[in-house]
């Protein structure tokens, strides 16, 4: 039956209170593709085969993504009485014993991630404890959710239910305040007074541009034209970045209710989900919401009984990062080629079908339920002066705690990687943060203070962009990043316009000299007057801001550049065509295990014999250094410098010889 009325609503999250918090125990597995990529469906599986062994009555749920995605698979525990144990890393004998010890009242403390004392319902302002009658044996060696560093630092609203909610269950969405903020909306605000909210919340594009949300809704509005169309950009095509993807596969009833309260703000009628195809469990969750939210009397015609009339379909694009682009989409959905065109006209006035239309990024429609439940001056409590509310990053790369991460904007970069993330694996050290995926920039270390909000990334040569955020540690080549970043923008150009098409293309050709060793003087002056010549001449936003990897990485490690073009050195021996390997005659003792593990069967030697490598069939992929025993270090890695001479046959035999003497 259709939702009319509070009453209804009402009903509808007493019964998804009584699926999210049942009478008996709950056991969740999450199921977003992250966890799925780490073994989730088999996880799922012995959990079920193993309680039906026992006999042990449980309810089994599918769940999204919780954020931490390093330490899929995650399963959480609910048992009556009990706080919420949330286990990490479980694979299928993990899964047996914690199912087994939650059958005889126990915890197991050894793989337990963190405990959660009590949930909250974010859009109604309230929390939901679990009731505790006992503390199980283990329970009191198992960290709360703030004692995890992971989630200490973090202000969870766009994430606050991904991880908890089954993506699949309208009921649960709304036990937690779902689909109020549109019962509100049109039951007793004016389109006026839904724009106004958002405009006052101060809520920017999270797509990347940043551009003012409200005001966009309200150019769409009074444009002239019939239909207007609001569209909901899910391709997110920048490498590392699973933002968007994350929340659809987790919250995609959040998304579903931010358009149809922008819908009604601005008078659309019609709706269009686009997301890219690589992304499958993302369509089939946002699909399965759309048909379930219609169902319920949340989509289509009469929406709630207000007669308001709206509908949303899916459009799968096929995976052009220049899609991304807000008019390469909308030629996209129409069947053109994905080509941007100039602005003016721009979206607002002769969109979809040349008719007005609003796009707005995945976060960004899941932020409007909450503003308009909370408030505008609610939500702007978190950031800065210009930049207000949360931010979601994909924190990826040389970090210990990979993940979706939620922070209020104007946090530090520092506090992301070391306090979040955890700091940088190993015996390595932070050398630079890039933001806002290709089109974005390298920021170095010695700026990790540095406020993430739009202004501040854009004064340091970067951009927001969707929220990608790459670590990397001193082993990185910043002149191979600048060439890995371009090439991918070369190669997802949509080469309509001569200044991306064949500016690109010829600056990454002089970034892979400089890599190769064919880099000469002038090549970075060069680099940077085709950079701003490109910013200034390309026809749409991803041309505009493609040169920012080149341009950060000259401004913050012009050494780099210094060395690799006249030093003939990579600094982090990364550059393959700038690196040599050779094995030092007085360490090396013969144990042959680089012999054996040499992929081009580059080295020769044999028992008391020392070792050469042959430079001539080595193809310098490191294998040699990486397994030649810690205490020989025999293996040296060489950078800019000639390689020593290699011993004749006697020569090798008899300087093991001396040296055993």
């Amino acid at each position: 039956m259709a939702v009319r009325s509070q009453d209804d609503l009402a009903k509808l999250q007493e019964r998804g209170l009584g699926s999210l918090f049942p009478a008996k125990t709950k056991v969740s597995v999450g199921m977003a593709t992250c966890g799925l990529a780490s073994g989730a469906d088999e996880v799922f599986k012995a959990i079920q085969a193993e309680a039906e062994r026992l006999g042990f009555d449980i309810v089994l749920s599918r769940t999204g993504c919780m954020g931490f995605c390093q330490r899929e698979p995650l399963v959480s525990v609910v048992k009556p009485g009990w706080p919420r144990i949330v286990y990490g890393e479980v694979d299928v004998p993990k899964a047996e014993e914690i199912v087994a010890a939650l059958a005889e009242g126990k915890v197991l403390d050894e793989y337990a991630l963190c405990q959660i004392a009590e949930e909250t319902s974010l859009i109604e302002d309230r929390t939901i404890a679990y009731p505790t009658n006992g503390r199980p044996p283990g329970l009191e060696k198992v960290p709360g959710y703030r004692d995890v560093p992971f989630f200490a630092r973090q202000e969870k609203r766009i994430l606050h239910s991904c991880g908890l909610v089954d993506p699949d269950s309208l009921e649960e969405y709304v036990s937690l305040g779902g689909y109020r903020s549109l019962l509100k909306v049109l039951s007793s605000m004016t389109p006026e007074e839904v724009i106004e909210e958002v405009t006052r919340s101060g809520l920017r594009g999270r797509g990347g541009a940043g551009f003012p949300t409200g005001r966009k809704w309200e150019f769409c509005r009074q444009a002239p034209g019939e239909p207007k169309y609001v569209i909901c950009n899910a391709d997110e095509g920048d490498p590392g970045a699973y933002m968007d993807r994350g929340i659809l596969e987790s919250n995609p009833h959040s998304v579903i209710e931010g358009m149809v309260v922008g819908a009604y703000a601005i008078g659309a009628s019609e709706g269009v989900v686009y997301v890219r195809m690589e992304y499958p469990q993302a369509i089939e969750k946002i699909r399965t919401a759309l048909e379930r939210a219609e169902a319920q009397g949340f989509l289509g015609n009469d929406i709630l009984g207000s007669g308001f009339n709206f509908s949303i379909d899916i459009d799968c694009g096929s995976g052009a990062f220049v899609c991304g682009e807000e008019t390469a989409l909308m030629a996209s959905i129409e069947g053109l080629t994905g080509e941007p065109r100039q602005r003016p006209p721009f979206p607002a006035q002769s969109g979809l079908w040349a008719k007005p239309t609003n796009i707005n990024n995945v976060k960004s429609w899941a932020s409007v339920p909450l503003i308009i439940s909370r408030g505008a001056d609610w939500y702007s409590g978190l950031g800065t002066e210009k930049s207000k509310g949360t931010v979601v990053f994909s924190l990826v790369g040389k970090v210990n705690n990979s993940g979706l991460v939620e922070v209020p904007l104007g946090t530090s970069l520092r506090s992301l990687v070391f306090d979040i993330g955890g700091g940088i694996p190993g015996d390595q050290e932070l050398k630079a943060v890039q933001t806002g995926g290709p089109s974005g920039g390298c920021i170095p270390a010695e700026m990790a203070d540095l406020s993430v909000d739009y202004e501040k990334l854009a004064e340091a040569g970067s951009i927001m962009g969707s929220g990608g955020m790459v670590v990397m540690d001193e082993a990185t080549c910043m002149v191979d990043v600048a060439k890995y970043f371009l090439s991918f923008t070369v190669a997802e150009s949509c080469g309509k316009c001569v200044p991306c098409r064949e500016g690109l293309r010829r600056m990454h050709q002089i970034l892979t000299d400089i890599t190769e060793g064919r880099g000469q003087e002038g090549d970075v002056e060069l680099l940077e007057r085709m950079s701003n010549t490109i910013i200034d001449s390309a026809l749409c936003g991803l041309g505009n801001t493609a040169p920012n990897p080149v341009l950060t990485t000259i401004r913050y490690f012009a050494e780099e550049y210094r060395a690799h073009i006249e030093e003939k050195r990579c600094p982090a021996f990364v550059c393959k065509a700038l690196t040599s390997y050779y094995i030092d005659p007085e360490k090396c003792r013969a144990c042959r295990i680089c012999l054996k593990e040499c992929p081009t069967e580059a080295i020769s030697g044999a028992k008391d014999v020392i070792h050469v490598i042959d430079q001539e069939r080595c193809s310098k992929c490191g294998t040699c250094y990486d397994v030649c025993p810690t205490r020989l270090s025999a293996v040296v890695r060489l950078s800019g410098v000639p390689v020593p001479a290699t011993l004749p046959e006697e020569e090798r035999v008899l300087a093991r010889a001396k040296r055993e003497e």
